[in-house]
């Protein structure tokens, strides 16, 4: 069933449960890619999704092969990538008994998927996969579970039942205010397009383009839209949030309206420090009607899918619309925090890093990050160009993501040099997933910011907490060039900022999983930062960017 829905890779961890369908995988022609961790196995599934844009596939057993895939599914769910979860379970017989390595998964993945599914009658099976596999790629995608009890995966079936046909219900759309949100924006004077992951996964870039230019509007992204707009496009204004540009601020702050396209106003994009005046309104695109509303602003719906909701508008427009002042003070306000950071200090800032990433990675070049600073200094500093270019853990903000999203994107676009940008904590979580990387053949670069902390913590204990730090130093870090080594990768440490360019094109250059280990300034903080008390002032530092 797998394989008739085009799937060409998975990922998993075998255990008892599973093993009858691991026997399958021995004669099937799905690429299997054995995870050093569950939760890994569900990073990759998730990297894979977001650099094609397929349903990925994860595989455990029972148990806790379950409960580690959670945090995996999690960050999916929470960023809506598509993906199939596929667990073991005990044998029906036994369910509720505390057999050995049971555990509630149908429960436990309730609030993290779209739906889920048991499998306690092996004739149901086709019904649960065929009716999975569009739950999660329709409406607003996101990953779905299915628990497959020992049993009934030993069971026979008939088969005849494997290519029948289910349907699912259609999702809902309403584009009845079309009308009034065209009007909405031809009386805007100073119109500002907000792009979130939803146009990247709806492929809407062109369309959202298009829109811009059409209406001269300034485009803020948050960080799930970065690629829906080329970094280098004069209407660019970079990312809106807690750690955004300023120029996105400023032009978010004065707009007249917004138009928010598959984006969820989430807590740190939207808050009373980025908030435009009182009388800007909202046209809001989404296929998620629950999505409507969290502005608190008089607002416009369109619930479709932004693809079409942008071609509508475009038709209903129907011609340029020009703000030549708007435009303008928006040029001023981008020109004004256009920052270079060819800086040869000691130690090494991490600008620094990204301003020669720039020199090398084209549009053949995916980029994967971790969480914490080291997400935050790729978010402003990287030049990316197109989308499902940079694939980075959103709303669910999980370290140790980078590294095994990286292999699970290698995997779906072996033709891409894929390198993941972390933190020396993140990295930690999930270090042994180099050996993944190195015995299937699929090669990333790690990047490695080490400062010897957990960043963000630390800096959030510097700016609000007195300095009073507080377990967020990594006393007695490894030689992570030796480890590197020790799994057959390749490893160099760089603590000289002339250096640093050197280092990193080797390492793209190689087509062999490298750890470039680059000793940065931990002092350097993400600014600029807008605090968590809406009374206190914007934080920015010595470049205002």
């Amino acid at each position: 069933m797998l394989e008739d829905r085009g799937v060409e890779t998975m990922f998993g961890y075998p255990g008892g449960a599973v093993i009858p369908i691991y026997d399958e995988i021995r004669d099937s022609s799905i690429r299997h890619i054995l995870a050093r961790h569950e939760q890994c196995a569900a990073h990759m599934a998730d990297g894979y999704a977001r650099a094609s844009g397929r349903t990925g596939v994860c595989l455990s057993t029972s148990g806790p092969g379950a409960t580690n895939m959670v945090t995996g599914i999690a960050t999916a769910y929470a960023d809506s990538v598509p993906m199939l979860a596929l667990t073991g379970q005990v044998g029906t017989e036994v369910m509720g008994a505390e057999a050995f390595q049971e555990v509630d998964a149908y429960s436990l993945f309730m609030s993290v998927t779209k739906h889920n599914f048991r499998v306690l009658d092996v004739n149901r099976l086709p019904h649960a996969i065929s009716e999975a596999w569009d739950i999660a790629r329709s409406g607003r995608p996101g990953p779905v579970h299915i628990d497959l009890p020992v049993d009934q995966m030993n069971a026979q079936i008939d088969g005849s039942l494997l290519r029948k046909s289910y349907g699912i219900k259609e999702p809902t759309e309403d584009v009845s205010s079309l009308p009034d949100a065209i009007k909405l924006i031809k009386e805007s004077k100073k119109p500002v397009l907000m792009a979130g992951g939803g146009v990247i996964s709806a492929g809407a870039s062109e369309e959202l383009v298009r829109l811009a230019e059409m209406i001269d509007a300034p485009v803020v992204t948050p960080m799930m839209g970065i690629g829906s707009i080329p970094t280098r496009h004069p209407l660019n204004m970079g990312s809106l949030g807690m750690h955004g540009r300023v120029c996105a601020l400023e032009a978010f702050q004065n707009a007249d309206l917004i138009i928010a396209v598959g984006t969820k106003f989430s807590d740190r994009t939207y808050s009373p420090h980025t908030a435009p005046g009182k009388g800007c309104r909202v046209v809001q695109i989404d296929l998620d009607a629950t999505q409507f509303g969290k502005s608190g602003r008089e607002s416009i719906n369109l619930q479709c899918d932004a693809k079409r909701a942008l071609n509508l508008l475009i038709d209903g427009i129907g011609g340029r619309s020009a703000h030549a002042s708007w435009i303008r003070q928006a040029k001023e306000w981008r020109e004004e925090r256009a920052v270079s950071f060819d800086y040869y200090t000691y130690p090494i800032i991490p600008q620094k890093i990204m301003w020669d990433l720039n020199r090398l990675i084209d549009d053949d070049t995916i980029i994967t990050t971790d969480v914490g600073q080291n997400q935050m200094w790729a978010m402003h500093f990287l030049d990316i160009n197109r989308p499902r270019q940079f694939i980075s853990s959103g709303s669910f903000g999980t370290m140790g993501f980078g590294l095994p999203a990286a292999i699970g994107a290698k995997a779906s676009r072996p033709d891409c040099k894929v390198a993941a940008i972390v933190g020396d904590g993140g990295l930690q979580m999930v270090i042994q997933e180099l050996a993944t990387s190195v015995a299937e053949d699929l090669p990333v670069v790690v990047i490695l910011l080490n400062n010897g902390w957990l960043g963000m913590v630390r800096q959030w204990q510097k700016l609000f907490w007195n300095r009073r730090y507080s377990q967020t130093e990594l006393k007695d870090d490894p030689d992570f060039t030796m480890i590197a080594k020790a799994y057959r990768a390749d490893g160099v440490t760089v603590d000289r900022a002339g250096d640093v360019y050197d280092a990193l094109k080797a390492a793209l250059d190689s087509d062999r999983t490298t750890v470039v280990d680059i000793r940065v300034d931990p002092e350097e903080d993400v600014l600029p930062m807008l605090p968590p008390d809406p009374r206190l002032d914007i934080i920015e530092g010595r470049c205002k960017y």
